[in-house]
């Protein structure tokens, strides 16, 4: 894209796969509180509007608020110390940020994963090679909500008309479309194909390679 000078990534099932540990730590706070755990495939499709909706997504049907609370403190403290057990970069995505770096491009990432784990996640795995990193917070709503993207275009120093939006599910394809930016949808994340299609993505891409060329 030649007018291009920024992106920005989603996290979770876009640079990073991240869906084992996810559900090792939901299944991890189900068990602590007694309730059914949880497959791989089932998580995999309770992804994409950050913690709590995942956790609500996989109670018990008609639990008691108080109790989904519980169930949320008790992930999200063993997902702060058990968040890099399984989780990777997928092949080729630490070699692309990488050679954005090296042709100048100014690289955010937005994340609905709650700021404290966003920002840690990246240290761990992109330490460098991401110039601003945000997440859910008390002033960031979450993905669809344009907020967060906006501030961290604004923070990068950047432009929405030069800005892209990079993720892997139809959520970040609306997030872009609130901030009045372009929207590239991946196809080795969450979300199948045709579900990037009917949320209206301007472009899909299929690896990491793919991505470069056209960025």
């Amino acid at each position: 894209m030649k007018y291009t000078d920024t992106v920005i990534f989603d996290l979770d099932g876009t640079l990073l796969n991240t869906l084992w540990d996810l559900t090792e730590a939901t299944n991890y706070a189900l068990r602590e509180c007694g309730y059914p755990e949880r497959s791989y495939y089932e998580v995999r499709h309770f992804v994409g509007n950050g913690v709590e909706m995942l956790i609500r997504r996989a109670v018990p049907k008609g639990l008691e608020e108080d109790r989904i609370q519980e169930v949320l403190a008790i992930f999200k403290i063993y997902y702060m110390h058990n968040s890099r057990n399984n989780t990777k970069p997928y092949d080729g995505i630490v070699e692309l940020l990488e050679h954005l770096k090296k042709k100048g491009f100014k690289i955010g990432v937005v994340s609905n994963k709650f700021d404290k784990a966003v920002k840690k996640l990246c240290n761990d795995y992109f330490f460098g090679l991401v110039d601003v990193v945000t997440g859910e917070s008390a002033d960031v709503p979450q993905k669809p909500s344009p907020i967060g993207v906006l501030k961290t275009i604004d923070e990068l120093g950047a432009k929405p008309d030069k800005t892209v939006m990079i993720g892997d599910s139809e959520v970040d394809v609306q997030t872009a479309k609130n901030a009045g930016i372009y929207s590239i949808g991946v196809l080795w994340g969450f979300r199948d194909e045709q579900t990037l299609v009917d949320a209206g993505v301007d472009e899909l891409v299929d690896s990491p390679e793919r991505l470069e060329m056209i960025l």
